[in-house]
């Protein structure tokens, strides 16, 4: 088997595991083989860490991390096969990098950690070799850390890096403690992979025909000239808003008394957004969806990558009263969700949409559009 143009062996003896890749994570690979300088999916989260630390312990306890979920030991093939896989591997060596900054001024600490998160994104991640994670520890002072945690988004989504860090805190707790610990590891990621090769396709291919049932056009979001097709790299910009305590509280008690979700209140807003600036009244845009099916048992505790993304159709209807509107939405959302298991690529094939269309530029005045929408939604509501 050739992993990234080399020829590799891998010993039956060092596997666990070997099974298909969900549909996120197949998009995931696509586009980090594709561009893989563009450090799209590398993810880092920083943290500061104060008071004692007993450092062995915290090496001893990510290893637990590591030895309870599968997905945190697998890599990635993909090369000379019909279908990419995900190898888990028995055993991998923890990537642990300690840095003492004691000794450097603040000023240059700060510096000195943005040059580190500069140089780990552009180094990025090898998917053909685990694990697809990278730990460091700077000490800033006697009783202060920097903690980098790093990893490639196709084995972690944020759900699941919330369960990694609380297991992470009580294994420390427990080596600190020198308490006896489990040894049992989680229900593996290959279970939900297993779950997905079990679903009704023929129904899901069902519901996204009719769902997408004459929409043979994306909607048009260009305020901006197009960009080349054939440039690579980055080609959008973030910007975040914020609103306010007295916004958020409104919004919420309007939710809480129409027994609708937030959730529901923002892809209206959106879906209302681009409506403006497409000039439609029947709009289409994609959705993340957290993917944890309901029938898995145990899925809320599983680690891995679980999210995807689905087409949202939405007509808009000035004639049809707004809470009527919001309830049918949310309605249509959660049916959706039945069939979250399915790929964009499948969905798009069912649908009319052309595979070919140009990739449009995002103007930051669309995000800051979303608040003035929502503002209004106050207003008429």
């Amino acid at each position: 088997m050739t992993v990234n143009g080399e020829t590799e062996r891998i010993n039956s003896q060092s596997v666990e595991d070997l099974y298909p890749l969900s549909p996120m994570q197949q998009g995931m690979l696509f586009h980090t083989v594709y561009e893989p300088e563009s450090g799209t999916y590398l993810e880092q989260s920083v943290f500061t860490i104060e008071g004692e630390l007993d450092v062995s312990a915290f090496k001893r306890a990510w290893e637990l991390v590591l030895d309870r979920h599968s997905i945190l030991r697998s890599s990635f093939v993909w090369e000379d096969l019909e279908k990419p896989l995900q190898v888990v591997h028995r055993d991998v060596v923890l990537p642990f990098k300690e840095h003492d900054w004691r000794v450097q001024p603040a000023e240059n600490q700060s510096q000195l950690l943005q040059e580190y998160l500069s140089d780990d994104r552009r180094r990025g991640f090898d998917l053909g070799s685990a694990p697809l994670l990278r730990l460091a520890l700077f000490r800033t002072s006697d009783s202060s850390y920097k903690f980098i945690f790093s990893r490639h988004h196709i084995v972690l989504d944020r759900w699941s890096r919330s369960i990694v860090l609380k297991e992470l805190f009580a294994f420390y707790e427990a080596v600190v403690r020198e308490e006896k610990l489990s040894s049992n590891q989680q229900r593996p990621y290959g279970d939900y992979i297993s779950w997905l090769a079990n679903q009704d396709m023929e129904a899901a291919e069902a519901y996204w025909r009719a769902s997408l049932e004459g929409f043979s056009v994306p909607t048009p979001v260009a305020i901006e000239k197009a960009l080349d097709p054939t440039q690579h790299g980055k080609q959008f910009d973030d910007e975040r808003i914020q609103l306010s305590e007295e916004t958020t509280v409104h919004l919420r008690e309007f939710a809480r008394q129409h027994k609708l979700t937030l959730n529901t209140l923002t892809q209206a807003a959106w879906a209302v957004l681009l409506g403006k600036y497409a000039r439609e009244t029947d709009v289409l845009f994609g959705v993340t969806v957290s993917g944890r099916p309901a029938t898995l048992s145990g899925v809320e505790s599983m680690v891995g990558l679980f999210i995807n993304t689905l087409p949202l159709r939405v007509q808009l209807s000035p004639d049809k009263k707004v809470l009527e509107w919001l309830k049918s939405l949310q309605a249509q959302q959660f049916a959706l969700q039945q069939y979250e298991y399915c790929s964009l690529l499948d969905i798009q094939g069912w649908s009319e949409i052309p595979r070919a269309f140009h990739c449009l530029k995002r103007s930051w005045s669309l995000r800051t559009f979303l608040l003035v929408a929502i503002l209004k939604w106050l207003t008429v509501i």
